[in-house]
């Protein structure tokens, strides 16, 4: 089994020369190719639940060279379950060895700083703008699960840190993973080819079961709110951002911004609330309505509730036909001249990790950042509409003042949780 320690000078050679390259984010729809390189990228791992367990499995796929060699998270348990299912799916790849198995809240700049040369930053969004910063002020090419922040502050946070990454030559690539989805892209050649003409609106659906309990278990006695928090942090918007309208409605929006050319909107309405209750304070569905500078709107319908149609969808509206995605297996349009995806479909979740490594490889490093910043802006703009009642406008939410995430915490830090919003009273900050 290769042993990194002694491929540090080659490992050097290699990212010297690839920060001297010529670099730039790559143009929609190119695929990067590189010629097979025996330099070894160390990868660590920043939050190791679910998502991150996937996205480490899919970075030690997506290159022959690529070994995980540190892993961070608060807690040590999920950590271990980690660990073990990594070493069960690529057993010559793990090299994880206890001093480089790190806990608690700075678990991250321990990682950064354990010689790795790319993290993978999959804790919930709240720490996403802080654990970004570090990376890249830490020369380290980053896979950024969504959001990207929960709150305009970290916005505008991340926009810095994705314009220093480009500075420095680094990768940012971006888990709205739409966007590496083969049907998705053969979708917005069909737009930039004229098969929808002129876009005269946008809806988008993502109506799903409950995604109240994040934490499958029963809060124990002696666990402090914090820590219970942590664990179950869907229901918690310092921490989600509000899981129903940021996260699974990012991705959404995501989508809408694609289809436009990343144009986003000049303001936002929405109505929203929390039909069943439960712990925390988001809310349970949403109905969002952006408006762009052209006058056309684009549509988010958000719901996760038990019992109900669930869908996935966009319906995209141009003066020559209109194209569904979500309601059959293919994408088609119907309009003046009917087009269905026939295609080869991909594991979007594989191409973003193929894709990112073969670009640092090249050189030419992928940076989603500012495009995911927006985005996640747009996700935000809704949630304030819809907590509020009120019309934000793009400048509002970009602007705003409302911190959710103290700069500082620890095991004994208090979090004050807001109560659950209430259009027309909840104010604007």
């Amino acid at each position: 089994m290769p042993d990194p320690e002694n491929n540090e000078t080659s490992r050097r050679r290699f990212l010297r020369n690839s920060a001297a390259a010529v670099g730039g984010a790559l143009a929609f729809p190119s695929v990067v190719s590189a010629a097979p390189n025996n330099d070894i990228l160390r990868v660590g791992l920043i939050g190791c639940g679910g998502r991150g367990t996937g996205a480490a499995a899919q970075a030690l796929k997506a290159d022959s060279n690529v070994r995980l060699t540190a892993m961070g998270d608060l807690l040590a348990e999920p950590m271990e379950r980690s660990l073990a299912s990594l070493i069960k799916q690529a057993p010559d790849k793990v090299q994880v060895e206890s001093e480089r198995r790190f806990t608690g809240f700075d678990a991250y700049r321990k990682v950064i700083d354990s010689g790795v040369d790319v993290v993978l930053l999959t804790t919930p969004p709240g720490f996403r703008p802080q654990h970004l910063k570090a990376a890249v002020d830490a020369g380290k090419h980053a896979f950024v699960e969504i959001v990207m922040a929960v709150d305009a502050p970290g916005v505008r946070s991340c926009l810095q840190s994705a314009e220093l990454a480009r500075e420095k030559n680094l990768a940012i690539v971006s888990g709205y993973c739409w966007r590496y989805n083969e049907k998705h892209r053969a979708v917005k050649r069909q737009i930039d080819d004229g098969a929808l003409g002129e876009i005269r609106s946008l809806y988008a659906t993502y109506l799903r079961a409950t995604l109240s309990n994040k934490y499958k278990g029963p809060r124990k006695p002696e666990w402090t709110d914090l820590q219970w928090q942590l664990r179950n942090w869907y229901n918690y918007t310092w921490l989600s951002g509000d899981v129903n309208l940021v996260c699974s409605g990012g991705h959404s929006v995501d989508k809408m911004s694609w289809w436009l050319d990343d144009e986003m909107p000049i303001r936002a309405h929405a109505t929203g609330g929390r039909h069943y209750p439960a712990e925390g304070n988001i809310f349970d569905h949403g109905h969002i309505v952006y408006e762009y500078a052209s006058g056309i709107r684009g549509v988010l319908g958000c719901r996760n509730q038990d019992g109900c149609h669930n869908e996935n969808a966009d319906y995209i509206t141009g003066t020559r036909g209109v194209c569904t995605i979500g309601r059959k297996p293919n994408p088609e349009i119907r309009g003046e001249v009917d087009w269905r995806f026939e295609g080869k479909a991909n594991n979007m979740y594989q191409t973003e990790h193929d894709e990112f490594f073969a670009s640092i490889r090249a050189g030419n490093p992928i940076n989603d950042g500012k495009r995911m910043a927006h985005t996640t802006l747009m996700a935000i703009m809704g949630r304030m509409a819809a907590y509020t009642g009120q019309e934000i406008t793009w400048e509002q939410a970009l602007n705003s003042q409302e911190k959710l995430l103290p700069d500082e915490i620890d095991w004994d830090t208090k979090i004050e949780i807001p109560p659950l919003a209430q259009p027309g009273k909840t104010k604007f900050y």
